[in-house]
């Protein structure tokens, strides 16, 4: 099996989502082409340790989860990503990809719920949206904006209706992007636009004061 390059792999409450405050492993993959602004695991952009896909699955199973979700950086910046998917759904667990819409979807085990954001333009990486990908996803699969001011708000509202969101995914996810926008605004502006969205708050920064999603 080929090596993947794996910055830490943990046990911890998955802090987002549709399965927030479920108990989930972490496989952080090393490595991502984008610079966002607001990113918090700049971290895992370099560095790094090589690691064959069998032992990432022995670590994985050492905490008998239910949950195991492949995370960055980027992960699918690494193309063998894709067969440590299917080999993780093979196990018999719940796999979840978060991913940033940047790298094609295409090839993705059907089993895996990906969770693609969208980059809004206070990320500062709007133009590396892969539009296309949305075509790749279903009903089991999670859309995220990262709102960063009010602008931010109304580019994903208009996303939203323009791709007929509501009607392509189970569930999207709008995520105040921590420091920047106050949650509460946010939870106002959907509440006023009736929006078919989520609000997502980072639950390990409320219990921990974690940056890095731990």
């Amino acid at each position: 099996m080929t090596d993947l390059r794996i910055t830490e792999i943990f046990y911890s409450l998955q802090g987002e989502t549709r399965t927030v405050g479920l108990p989930t492993v972490f496989v952080r993959l090393t490595g991502c082409p984008l610079r966002c602004g607001y990113c918090d695991t700049e971290y895992a952009f370099h560095g790094g340790e090589k690691r064959t896909q069998h032992s990432i699955l022995e670590e994985v199973a050492s905490h008998n989860p239910r949950y195991v979700t492949i995370t960055g950086g980027e992960p699918l910046a690494q193309p063998d990503c894709l067969a440590l998917l299917t080999k993780l759904c093979d196990q018999g667990y719940t796999v979840s990809l978060e991913t940033s819409g940047a790298i094609t979807l295409a090839g993705i085990d059907p089993r895996v719920v990906i969770v693609m954001d969208l980059k809004t333009p206070a990320s500062g990486e709007v133009s590396r949206n892969l539009y296309e990908n949305i075509d790749q996803l279903s009903s089991h699969d999670q859309v995220k904006f990262v709102i960063c001011d009010r602008g931010d708000y109304e580019w994903s509202r208009f996303k939203v209706d323009q791709y007929r969101l509501a009607d392509k995914v189970g569930d999207i996810l709008f995520s105040p992007s921590f420091g920047q926008v106050d949650a509460r605004e946010l939870a106002e502006w959907v509440l006023a636009d009736n929006l078919p969205v989520r609000l997502q708050l980072q639950m390990h920064k409320l219990l921990w004061d974690d940056a890095a999603g731990h």
